[in-house]
């Protein structure tokens, strides 16, 4: 079994690695991240509601639409957003009341 250490080790590469070349500069990429998930939250219904499991797989898919815009082409941030837009309506519809 791993233990702590080892995750950290790994995160510690990945971090460390040339992430830019995938998602672009760091500082830049968690801006845009910033910019989309704010608008989201400017425009929810009730925008005084805590956040439910429909807002963060919304809020993750602006995630990876955010990583389309630097770095180089990477298929799976389509796929991401994709599968995450499927969880979203999986659980609105079976667990969300209707909005009026």
């Amino acid at each position: 079994m791993k233990k702590a250490a080892e995750f950290l080790q790994h995160a510690a590469v990945l971090v460390g690695a040339d992430r830019e070349t995938s998602h672009g500069p760091k500082k830049r990429n968690h801006d845009n991240i910033a910019a989309l998930w704010q608008a989201y939250l400017d425009i929810r219904f009730d925008r005084d509601a805590p956040l439910s499991a429909v807002d963060v797989a919304h809020m993750m898919a602006l995630l990876k639409v955010a990583r389309t815009q630097l770095g180089n082409f990477n298929p799976d941030d389509y796929v991401d957003m994709a599968g995450y837009a499927g969880v979203a309506a999986e659980i609105r519809v079976a667990h969300l009341p209707a909005v009026r």
